[in-house]
């Protein structure tokens, strides 16, 4: 059984950075592709960030620039490092693999 679990937010002043950890288990997480999404109140939930299993990276244009998706296969988990942030990244962001989803982990940006 899939498990995935995301952790490391918290609240940050605009223009702060915070890295987001998503650990999986259950799986073969190197020949897994990991996603990470939010969903801000009042929107439905959006991808912002992939990694394959040969490490191709993609970003959402809302993200690119400011934000870095990684992995590392040997601790089964992908990180999501979260630069330049403002208050319209104020989500929850969650984590995928292999249409698992983790609890959410919230990012509140605010003065």
């Amino acid at each position: 059984q899939v498990r995935v679990v995301e952790s490391g937010g918290g609240l940050v002043r605009p223009g702060g950075s915070l890295r987001l950890s998503c650990t999986v288990s259950g799986v073969s997480f190197g020949n897994s592709e990991i996603s990470w999404y939010r969903q801000a109140p009042g929107k439905e939930r959006e991808l912002i960030s992939l990694v394959t299993t040969i490490d191709t990276k993609w970003y959402a244009d809302s993200v690119k620039g400011r934000f870095r998706i990684s992995r590392d296969n040997d601790a089964d988990t992908a990180y999501l490092q979260m630069n330049s942030l403002a208050p319209e990244d104020t989500a929850v962001y969650y984590c995928n693999c292999r249409k698992t989803w983790g609890q959410g982990t919230q990012v509140t940006v605010s003065s």
